[in-house]
C-alpha cells in the first residue's frame, strides 16, 4: 500500500495528525493487528457521531412536520387567507 495515500485517505477519514502517525508506524513496522484496531476505534466513534446526527435530524424532522401541520390547520381555521 503507498503510505502516502494511505496517510490521505487517513486524513480525510478525520483521523488526527497523531493518530495518522500511529497507524502508519504500525503499518510500517509490520504491526498490522494493531493499526488495524487503532482504525477501527476511528471507525467507531465516526459512526456514534453518524448515529447522533442522525437522532438529530430526526428531531428536526419532527419539528418541521408539527410547524407545517400547525400552519395548515391555522390556515384552514382562517378560510385559507
Amino acid at each position: 500500500m503507498n503510505i502516502e495515500q494511505m496517510k490521505v485517505s487517513l486524513a480525510d477519514a478525520g483521523c488526527s495528525v497523531s493518530d495518522v502517525s500511529e497507524i502508519i508506524r504500525m503499518y510500517e513496522t509490520g504491526s498490522m493487528k494493531n493499526a488495524l484496531h487503532m482504525m477501527r476505534k476511528n471507525r467507531c466513534v465516526l459512526m456514534d457521531e453518524l448515529h447522533e446526527s442522525g437522532r438529530k435530524v430526526d428531531c428536526l424532522n419532527l419539528l418541521i412536520r408539527r410547524m407545517e401541520k400547525e400552519m395548515k390547520q391555522a390556515d384552514n381555521e382562517n378560510g385559507g387567507i
